[in-house]
């Protein structure tokens, strides 16, 4: 990125553009260069957190909003980490659930609603993430059997749900496999995205809750498919 330019396409000072790729290298996301900065992120590399809770906000909000009101109460509900999960948590306000979290944020936030029953899995931390990962979080999570899951993926590409990390993506493959209901949560540029490792395949969800720019045709292939697609 070059400073004059995303001044010129932001409409904002250069100063403030400078501040902000400092603030980019010193989280070691992108490293300074002579009139901007690069990024340092390679092809399979997950966005970090924080960054992530910032793209798509508005979008990932409706899309949690959404995805809180097919929950029932009384269900048993496994909840995936990432940001878009993060707001469903957020959504579910006086619902009576019993909910299994493998992220603390997600965690973190329902501690806000008493109604909801709080399960968290074992297993070893991801810096960063703060999401339980690891062989011990895949046991808790099979032993357990769940009315609905909902899953986060990193990318949608070609049809196919997928991860950045090999632990991250067999955590949701056992969310999946214990589960009667699988509801996907994903923004429309989830779509352009893949991750390296796969999860399954999107047809064996059956609620995919989007936003109203995710590909037209793509969607249209998917409900012919016989999943249920929420645009919001």
């Amino acid at each position: 990125m070059e400073v004059a330019r995303a001044a010129r396409d932001y409409g904002t000072a250069e100063m403030t553009i400078r501040r902000d790729l400092d603030v980019l290298v010193r989280r070691g996301v992108a490293r300074r260069v002579r009139g901007g900065a690069a990024s340092l992120l390679a092809r399979g590399d997950e966005i970090p957190y924080w960054m992530r809770e910032l793209e798509a906000a508005p979008a990932k909000a409706r899309i949690g909003l959404a995805i809180s009101q097919l929950l029932r109460d009384g269900e048993a509900v496994g909840l995936d980490s990432g940001t878009t999960v993060l707001q469903v948590a957020r959504s579910l306000g006086e619902r009576r659930l019993t909910v299994l979290a493998v992220s603390l944020p997600t965690a973190n936030a329902l501690a806000e609603h008493p109604s909801v029953r709080i399960i968290l899995a074992g297993g070893e931390l991801r810096p960063g993430e703060l999401s339980l990962t690891g062989a011990g979080t895949v046991a808790a999570i099979a032993a357990m059997r769940f009315d609905t899951v909902v899953l986060a993926p990193c990318g949608l590409g070609g049809g196919t749900l997928t991860a950045y990390d090999l632990g991250d993506a067999a955590i949701k493959r056992a969310l999946r496999q214990s589960a009667s209901r699988v509801i996907v949560a994903a923004d429309s540029s989830k779509f352009a995205r893949d991750g390296m490792a796969v999860v399954c395949d999107i047809r064996d969800a059956d609620v995919l809750v989007t936003d109203a720019d995710a590909p037209t045709e793509t969607v249209g292939a998917l409900r012919a498919a016989g999943v249920d697609v929420l645009c919001v």
